[in-house]
């Protein structure tokens, strides 16, 4: 057990950092669009660069359509924030002292629920306003089976939790 906290710690805080960074990076990057500050367009006003913060550097590149900065960037930038936001938590779980809590099992239920719910409809709703990609349609699937494999565990954990409550009740 010890080998899976020390790699549940460690994916927590990876996850983590990954998410505060894909969140600061929408923030950032709505900031810059809403204000004009730190953009500069190219090629005949068709892409974008978003620049690094107090720099003429580029830091992202987009398009120059509504269309792409909402479905394409902004939407997928902020998905993958809760998405490896709600990662942390789960693998939070895994290093907690008490394993079968209904918090954990809460915090599994909010990862699966995400996985399995959110991203077909996004597709779905992007692919009305712009082209979408066909590995788009594979991520959604590996979404999907993380979710499925998540409610598994939200299962286990469940009728652990059961257990647990059954044997403090007797010992």
């Amino acid at each position: 057990m010890n080998q899976t906290q020390i790699i549940s710690r460690i994916l927590f805080y990876i996850c983590s950092l990954l998410s505060a960074g894909y969140l600061m990076t929408v923030l950032y990057s709505l900031f810059c669009l809403a204000t004009g500050y730190s953009i500069t367009p190219y090629n005949e006003g068709k892409y974008l660069h978003i620049n690094l913060p107090f720099t003429e550097q580029p830091f992202l590149n987009i398009e120059n359509n509504y269309p792409y900065m909402i479905f394409s960037f902004l939407l997928v930038l902020t998905s993958y924030g809760i998405f490896f936001w709600l990662s942390a938590k789960v693998f939070r779980v895994f290093f907690q002292q008490k394993l079968f809590t209904k918090e954990n099992i809460t915090e599994l239920k909010k990862f699966y629920v995400f996985n399995i719910f959110i991203p077909l409809p996004l597709v779905i709703i992007a692919s009305f306003f712009v082209e979408v990609e066909s590995m788009v349609w594979g991520l959604v699937f590996i979404h999907f089976m993380l979710g499925i494999f998540c409610l598994f565990l939200a299962n286990i954990f469940k009728q652990g939790l059961h257990l647990q409550n059954e044997q403090d009740l007797f010992i």
